[in-house]
């Protein structure tokens, strides 16, 4: 069962494959949601200060009757901190706001402001040098076991590895059938960093496409199953969101394998253009 399933991250912490994104779900509904999704077996829960749901993810984790280390939990640097001083009280305010004793992973949410997202990339360099050194000095101080980014770009990795003692483990990109950046995901691999999928079934917008639905029929699997699964494949750590419990079980179905020729389909798969009532976030405006 893929819940069950993990991945040695280069510090050799093992991570879920299939986790629970928080993105959306409102704090005072995220430790329910983090308390199904225990029920039902999931192990991973990734959340933002962004989010602005840390507290309740963090109830949720104290109260869902396991033990803190059988939780992995990743949450991220909000994208605006690019000084050393300003990263590192976020981080220990993330700690206190969801007071379950240490961190999992935590990220740089993106290389730029997202005010500023994917524009005048080389004007942060140093802002995330800055940012990568707190959360290394958070790391030797036992408050983070792991540290990663998000939303890095080439010349972004390649500015990190330039200056840092800890290497990134993660890069969380947005990545679903018809969206998936190929080159950008080995590259990272390259680096030594497992690739996560955040948005696997890009809000939605892709439910009612026909092609995806005919293959989804073939293998007697809904549409959220097959996207989860196409993630799953390329070897991807899946993070669907939802704070339903009975998608969170259906999301987590998806034992099955789809056939290589299926695979190459869904890889060519026309890009998402519009991305409907999302399309106002940087991540999915096309820049």
């Amino acid at each position: 069962m893929v819940l069950n399933e993990t991945y040695a991250l280069s510090d050799g912490i093992q991570i879920p494959k299939l986790g629970l994104g928080t993105w959306l779900v409102d704090d005072n509904k995220a430790a329910q949601a983090v308390r199904d999704a225990v029920k039902i077996g999931y192990r991973h829960i990734d959340t933002a200060e962004a989010y602005e749901n840390e507290r309740g993810v963090g109830e949720g984790v104290r109260t869902c009757g396991l033990p803190r280390e059988e939780i992995f939990v990743t949450t991220k640097l909000a994208a605006e901190m690019k000084t050393y001083q300003e990263a590192a009280a976020a981080i220990d305010e993330s700690l206190k706001k969801m007071d379950i004793g240490y961190i999992d992973l935590m990220l740089i949410h993106s290389p730029q402001p997202w005010a500023n997202f994917r524009e005048d990339k080389r004007f942060y360099d140093e802002g995330n040098l800055e940012a990568w050194r707190a959360l290394e000095d958070a790391v030797k101080a036992g408050k983070l076991h792991s540290i990663g980014i998000a939303n890095f770009e080439q010349p972004d990795i390649d500015n990190l590895l330039s200056g840092c003692s800890i290497r990134p483990v993660v890069n969380q990109l947005l990545a679903h059938i018809s969206n998936t950046p190929h080159e950008l995901i080995a590259y990272s691999k390259s680096k030594g960093m497992k690739v996560e999928a955040y948005s696997p079934i890009a809000h939605g917008k892709i439910l009612k496409h026909p092609k995806i639905e005919k293959i989804a029929e073939r293998y007697g699997v809904t549409v959220p199953q097959i996207c989860i699964r196409y993630t799953l494949q390329l070897g991807l750590i899946s993070l669907p969101k939802t704070e339903n419990p009975d998608h969170m079980k259906s999301n987590a179905k998806v034992d099955f394998v789809i056939s290589d020729e299926d695979m190459r389909t869904l890889t060519a798969m026309e890009k998402i253009r519009d991305y409907g009532e999302f399309s106002h976030f940087p991540v999915f405006s096309g820049k």
